[in-house]
């Protein structure tokens, strides 16, 4: 389960980890912002259909490494988002930045005995580079998630993310 997310469909890229539960504590990850916040991004989420999903991404609170040099000096960015679909505490879909077509990603939660099977699926990516790029941020993302749900010390966000982007180049 922990090998590289797929390409299911043009444009969709398609992740699976297996979590340690209750499926409810994933759940608050993905929802609470300041428990996304910790992998991901902050912001606060209205969970019915036609909510806001905004995300403000810090990457420099969400692991010890330092942000390389090539980097913004900041590390922030906004990303305005809709809630498509939410049905607590299995499955969660919002739109995702303000592309157009705006892409989508979804969440799918499944318990699987005392774990979570989390499946992440971002549709609508426009071509081969933003699909390399989001397919190695959710998976450098869903490490550090799946870290601090495990009670251990993240794994660094930026050299992770670097060495996925090479091999999900290699692999698209």
């Amino acid at each position: 389960m922990n090998e590289l997310g797929t390409t299911p469909e043009q444009g969709t890229v398609r992740l699976e980890r297996l979590l340690p539960g209750p499926i409810e504590r994933v759940w608050a990850y993905l929802t609470e912002s300041d428990k996304r916040a910790t992998w991901f991004a902050s912001g606060v989420f209205d969970l019915r259909v036609g909510g806001k999903a905004d995300l403000h991404f810090d990457h420099d609170k969400i692991c010890s490494e330092q942000r390389p040099p090539d980097r913004p000096k900041d590390g922030k960015s906004d990303f305005p988002g809709t809630i498509t679909r939410v049905e607590p505490p299995r499955l969660l879909a919002y739109t995702f930045g303000a592309t157009n077509p705006e892409s989508e990603v979804t969440f799918e939660l499944e318990l699987r005995g005392k774990y979570v099977l989390l499946v992440v699926t971002h549709r609508r990516l426009g071509n081969r580079t933003t699909m390399i790029n989001v397919a190695g941020g959710w998976d450098a993302h869903v490490g550090i998630l799946a870290d601090r749900l495990n009670g251990v010390e993240p794994r660094p966000f930026w050299s992770t993310h670097a060495r996925l982007k090479r091999e999900y180049e290699a692999r698209l």
